[in-house]
């Protein structure tokens, strides 16, 4: 038997301030990369994709955003912090639907 599937890994990358395009509110949003792994025998082996996202803290919308973005907002935030680099993993998080 052969147990195989998937795990999703959430890692806080920054926090920044927008309008939120939902509630309109200027409020704190996290940026997030979802990255889902193949496990084999509950072991994560390799990522199978990668999606960035941020969300509202207000009223909690999260909305997709591309690479570039992500990096660009991360890298200015960064700087703005002294250097100060987000990353580090949160819980491994499984979607509902999966």
């Amino acid at each position: 038997m052969i147990i195989f599937g998937t795990k999703v890994y959430l890692y806080q990358l920054a926090i920044l301030t927008l309008v939120c395009r939902h509630c309109g509110y200027s409020a704190a949003h996290t940026l997030r990369k979802h990255v889902t792994k193949f496990t084999l025998f509950f072991v994560p082996l390799f990522p199978v994709s990668t999606a960035y996202a941020t969300q509202c803290t207000f009223c909690g919308m999260e909305q997709e955003v591309t690479k570039e973005w992500a990096e660009q907002a991360q890298a200015h935030t960064a700087a703005a912090a002294g250097g100060e680099v987000y990353g580090q993993p949160q819980q491994p998080y499984r979607h509902p639907g999966t």
